[in-house]
């Protein structure tokens, strides 16, 4: 089955390829959607695809890429939504 989450991500996640890391880690996990930096230093992003692969995609999430320190991660479910690949804005 095929969902859709929003995530916003804190920490020290801007300057670390935070961005560049999740989208590697959503095409693994063949999930389509985007990921941005907010001014107020947190990282938003939307995830679509199938239940496995977000739920590996939540999983990475909390830790992000090496050199990042997640502090915490704000998930939501919307509808459905489909995005050609998966982009960095």
């Amino acid at each position: 089955m095929r969902r859709c989450i929003h995530f916003l991500v804190s920490g020290r996640v801007q300057g670390v390829f935070f961005r560049l890391h999740t989208r590697q880690q959503a095409q693994r996990c063949k999930l389509t959607g985007w990921v941005r930096n907010l001014p107020d230093g947190r990282v938003e992003g939307v995830a679509s695809g199938e239940e496995n692969g977000l739920d590996t995609f939540r999983e990475w999430l909390q830790q992000g890429p090496d050199l990042a320190r997640v502090t915490g991660v704000e998930i939501e479910e919307l509808e459905h939504g489909e995005f050609d690949g998966f982009i960095i804005k």
